[in-house]
This record gives C-alpha cells, structure tokens and sequence, in this order.
C-alpha cells in the first residue's frame, strides 16, 4: 500500500521545465563545485584523491550541456544562432579573468622561478594566450629531451584551449544545420549529427588513448567527444525528461561514478579513452536527474548555498591555484606541498578567486562589456599582446642570462677533477644554467636521433673527409651525450663516425620496455641497426652505451631487469664479433639529481647543495659492466667514472663547466672536454 502510495506521488508530482525553458540550473552550479574541488584537491596532494584530474571532464561536460542550451534556445526562438553574438559572450566569460591571471603570472614568474625555466613559461604564457596550450603540451609530451621539464604556471590552461577549440566548430554545426531547406530542419537532425561528432571522437580518444597515450590527454580530436556528449544531453532533455522516480537514484549514482573515478583512478589508469566514460557519464546521470524533490536527493546537496558560492567561484579558483602551487613548490624547491602550504595556498586560492568575481567578472557582466564585436576582437588582441610583451621580456632576459661564451683557459671540464675546488672559481659557467637544456650533442640539430616511434634507421656520418676508418656508435640518448666526444676523437684518428642512436633504446636483444608496454619500435630498430653495421658500413669498432633506467619487458626486480638486458646485450655484441667488429661499451654516466641547472641556478655560492655523493649517483647497476663480466659479451668496457666523482663525490660543475643538462644527460660542452680522456682509455 505504502509503496503504491510513493509511486502515485511520483507520478503526480510536477514534472521540471526543460532545459531550454530553465535560466539557472542549481545542480550544475554545485557540480562546478565537486569538479573544482576534485581538482584542488588532486593538485595539492595527489594521494587525497589520484584520480582527481577527472574534474576537469566534467567541467567539459557542463560546458557542452550549457552552451548548446543556450544555442537550442536561441534557435527555438529566432531561427537563427548569432555567431557574433555567440563569440562577443565567450570573451565576456572568459578573458577577462583568464588575462589577468596569465598577467599577473607571467610578472611573478621573472621573480619567482629559476632562470632555466624563463624560456619554457614564456613559450607556454603565449599558447596559453592564444589558446593552444594543449597542442603545446601534447608536442612537449613526446619530446624526449622535455621529459624532465617542471610543470609551468600556466599548464592548467589547457583544458580552456580545448573548449576553445571546441567552440570554433560547435557552433558552426549548429549555423549551419538551421542554413539547410525546412526538410532537414528537425532537431532529430542536429541530435544526428552531434551524436556523430561524439562518436567519431570517442573512437579517436580510445585508439590514441591506446595507441600514443601521452598527447592522447591534450589533443582536442580525443576529447571533443566529452563536450559534445553534454551538448546531445541538452538536446535530449529538451524533447524527453526521465520520470520523477528514476531521478533520484540517477543523481545519486552520477555523484557515486565521478568519486569512484576520483578515487579509484591515478596516474597509471589509461586516460582519456575508455576510462573518461566513468566520470562523463556520471556528469550526464547528475544532469538529467536535475531538479529533483525530497532533501536527501543528490539536487538537495548539489544546490545548497555552500556549493553554489563554490559554483559560482570554479573558475576563478581554476585559474589561480595552479600558478599559487608551482610558486610556493619553486621557492620551497620540494616536489609537494606540505600541510600547511597546502592550507595557506588554498586560503589564497579562495581569496584571488573571490577578488577577481567582485572586482572584474561581475562588474564587466553586469555591464555587458565588452559588446560589439569590435570591442570584443579588441579586447582579445590587448590581451593577448600584453602577454606577448611579457613572454618577450622573459626571452630578452633568458638571452641576456646566455651570453657566455666558452673560454679554454677558463672552462677545463674535467681537467679539474681531483683538485681541492673541481668547480672553479667565480667564473661563469659554461654552458650557462639557463640554456644549459639546449646544449645538445649535433646528432639533435642534424635530425639524425630517433625518436620512440621512428623504425627507419637515421644515421649521421662525421669526420674528417680522408677518414680512412669507419666507426659508429649506437645506443639511447646516454650513446647520443658521448657523439660530441667522439667526434672529437674522430677527427684526431681520422675515423669516419656513424651514429644510430633512438630515444630510450639501448642496444640489446631484449625487448626493452616503453609507457608499461613493449617496445617493438627499439627491437626493430635494433635489428636493422645490426643489418647495416654488418652487411653495410662494415665498421672497425661500434660503440655503445645506454642509461641504467631502462626496464626490460616482463621484468620482475632490479635485478632480473639488469641481467635481462645483459643478457640481450651480450647476444646482440656477439653477432657484431662474428663479423670481425669490435665492440666497445661505455659504462654509463653517475645520475644527478633532478633539474640539475635549475639548482645551480639557485646555488651559484654553494654548489655543494646540488652534488651528490657517489653511492646516490652510482646506484644503479649497469647491465653493461655485467654483460661483459658474466655473459662472456666480446667487448671492451670504457669506465670513466673517475672523470665526474672523486673522493665519493659527484659535483655538479667541474672545472667552470656544467656537466649535466638534466639528471642524467651531459652537456655536449663536458662531452667534448672528455675526448682526451676517451682516448687514453681506447
């Protein structure tokens, strides 16, 4: 009788306007809420919530939902969407908080961060600023050499790129889905063609998500999917409203789906693709639920003033934690916020947040400013030349920083090893710390180092013209930090050198290990490597070497890892030896701390903060050193330990010259230096 009551009730209570009837939706306002609270707290402390970068899907769900029932209205009301008008309202939302942060970022930064970081902040303060920071982001995500570059001020910016992006196509498909003959002008076919768009970019998001995972998290073609998914909801509920029964568990389950994503996802879950329908879906679950009756519904909780203020807050708050969490982790120099410094950023989020409401956006709303198209495309230019001016500041100043030049008398390398003092004196160092990231062996310049993906063998030959002898050297990038030497040495002995060198690829048999899966590209690249030495160059000695981090495919430990590898190395060596080649290994270089420039930027007077002792650096055993003592490889192995560490330590300038361009690649400038020593030790 009671159940028969409740659901008589249910089906007599008021069904909710549709979504192009309704001016403010409470419940989208707290969902902004959970989304920037999702966010905030997965930056400040990624173990409070690992998955918490999914707030950011369901800030692009509420997007696609809000600016598509904005259009539908539009369209049901004058036939027409102004495309004038659509874009006029996008600068009112979003410049005029958006340039103040990246000004006002773009200042502090000159202040705050160290000086090898000018270059890159400045790039990523004009992508932000014309709305191109993902596409940035993806090409930094596959560039080798960034791999250790810290994350900018403005990297958050990139979600906002792809909503901008987003809506140079979205309202388009609209415009001209209203310009076709009344036939085709039912809304089954706009629902028809943004379903389509959602399923073709779903399908991109999972095979690049599959395919190349790391640009897969910022290219637009693999997450318009999730905008226009809030744009078909909004359709829909315009035509259909669930049932008042079913609203209320929808809710409830579409807030369980996005805090199971927060919590159960982190960093290793396979992201966007197949995981984002978690947190999408349970956007879209929340939405259609909308307002729903009883106070323990999930509308109750989501339309409460706390959650509203929130709401109105998220973007503010988008904006300025970010920069808030790189400052205080830049002058700190820690990888994480404490529990304080947590705290007091989020104080200081919450207090930007609300300053930049009162005092900017609302003012400007309230205004209707800027108005015309005119005074809209000006706002956007200003804006966007102010930032300019500030990156060019910072190149101009990164320049200045630069311009040191090398001084033999001055900068010996590690000809200083063994002294009392192996830094030097107060001279400059060379290269300096912030161009010490471009100080890149030629084989970079000259496009002959292979990326992950490549196969086809890239080789460079260098030496003298007469060179009687031919030599080759190959390996990962720890090979490709040695070709400045060992052009050096070539030109001496007159070799001809060839260089076969690919990013993260050592040269093994074994299958080495890329992202957590095999990586076939290095085993094929490998083989041919192997065919043209043997059948082709013919080379009287191959060097090689390759960086201790690798990880061998399937292996379980350390020390399975390293006699994988020295297993493959010794049975790829011994083809080489069969061929009358004669191999020699270059043990690898000791491992430096992280952002080496970026300390002895900060410590130009105490370099000893930046050293570390041999024990941390040589930690690592080298799979190389055991191929040739246990697995019998035919190879000669090159130890110049002794050129970066004495005395149990491992400083960071030898000799006035900075030895490492990161954690563990040498600067080309130590690498030259080292070919009188490479030498002695053929």
């Amino acid at each position: 009788m009671a159940t028969r009551l409740r659901t008589e009730a249910a089906r007599s209570a008021p069904q909710p306007p549709p979504p192009t009837q309704r001016r403010f939706f409470p419940e989208v306002q707290g969902l902004r809420a959970l989304a920037v609270a999702i966010v905030l707290a997965y930056h400040v402390n990624h173990d409070l919530l690992p998955g918490g970068y999914v707030g950011v899907d369901v800030f692009f769900v509420i997007s696609g939902f809000l600016i598509t029932t904005l259009m539908l209205r539009e369209a049901r009301t004058h036939g027409r969407v102004s495309l004038a008008g659509f874009y006029i309202r996008r600068v009112r939302r979003i410049l005029p908080a958006a340039t103040l942060v990246l000004v006002v970022t773009g200042v502090l930064a000159l202040v705050v961060l160290p000086s090898p970081r000018l270059a890159d902040t400045a790039a990523q303060l004009l992508a932000s600023a014309a709305y191109v920071e993902n596409l940035f982001l993806a090409h930094q995500s596959v560039d080798y050499l960034a791999a250790e570059a810290a994350a900018s001020p403005v990297r958050h910016f990139w979600s906002l790129a792809v909503e901008e992006q987003f809506y140079l196509l979205w309202p388009l498909l609209f415009a001209g889905w209203l310009a076709l003959s009344p036939r085709w002008r039912g809304e089954t076919v706009i629902i028809a063609l943004t379903s389509a768009v959602v399923a073709v970019s779903f399908g991109w998001s999972v095979w690049l998500t599959t395919n190349d995972p790391q640009p897969a998290y910022f290219l637009p073609q693999g997450r318009m999917w999730e905008l226009a998914a809030g744009g078909v909801l909004a359709l829909l509920l315009a035509r259909w409203q669930p049932p008042e029964s079913a609203r209320w568990p929808l809710g409830w389950a579409g807030i369980a789906a996005i805090a199971a994503a927060a919590i159960g996802y982190d960093a290793t879950t396979p992201f966007p693709g197949w995981a984002a329908t978690l947190p999408v879906l349970g956007t879209i679950a929340v939405i259609t639920a909308g307002h729903t009756a009883g106070r323990w519904s999930a509308y109750a909780l989501l339309s409460t003033r706390p959650a509203g203020y929130v709401g109105d807050l998220s973007y503010a708050l988008y904006l300025w934690h970010w920069p808030l969490i790189v400052f205080t982790l830049a002058r700190t120099e820690r990888p994480a916020l404490n529990a304080l410094e947590a705290v007091l950023v989020l104080g200081a989020t919450f207090a930007l947040a609300w300053g930049t409401k009162a005092a900017l956006e609302d003012p400007l709303r309230a205004a209707r400013l800027p108005r015309g198209g005119r005074g809209a495309a000006a706002f956007a230019l200003t804006g966007l030349l102010l930032v300019t001016a500030i990156g060019a500041g910072k190149y101009a100043y990164q320049q200045e920083l630069s311009d040191v030049r090398f001084d033999p008398e001055v900068h010996v390398g590690p000809q200083a090893i063994g002294q009392q003092h192996p830094e030097g004196d107060d001279s400059a160092i060379y290269p300096p710390p912030v161009s010490a990231t471009a100080d890149l062996p030629g084989v970079y310049d000259d496009d002959c180092h292979a990326t992950p993906s490549v196969t086809t063998l890239k080789s460079c030959v260098y030496g003298p013209d007469d060179a009687t002898t031919d030599v080759a050297i190959v390996g990962d990038s720890h090979a490709a930090h040695w070709v400045p030497a060992l052009r050096e040495v070539a030109h001496d002995r007159e070799w001809r050198l060839h260089t076969y060198t690919k990013s993260s690829c050592p040269f093994t048999d074994t299958l080495a290990e890329r992202n957590g899966g095999p990586y076939r590209e290095c085993e094929q690249w490998n083989e041919a490597v192997r065919d043209e030495l043997v059948s082709e160059v013919e080379p009287e000695t191959v060097f090689t070497s390759s960086a201790t981090q690798t990880r061998a495919h399937h292996a379980d430990t350390d020390e399975q890892n390293t006699a994988m590898l020295a297993g493959g190395m010794a049975g790829l060596w011994s083809s080489l030896d069969a061929a009358g080649i004669d191999v020699a290994a270059i043990r690898d270089t000791p491992k430096s701390r992280a952002r080496l420039p970026e300390c002895v930027d900060r410590n130009p007077d105490d370099l000893d903060e930046c050293a570390r002792t041999s024990g941390e650096a040589l930690a690592e055993d080298d799979p190389q050193e055991l191929a040739v003592a246990e697995y019998g490889a035919q190879a000669d192995l090159l130890d110049l330990t002794d050129r970066f560490c004495a005395d149990g330590r491992c400083p960071p300038v030898v000799g006035n010259v900075l030895v490492y361009r990161d954690s563990n690649h040498l600067t080309a400038a130590y690498s030259r230096l080292l070919a009188s020593d490479l030498q002695e030790r053929l």
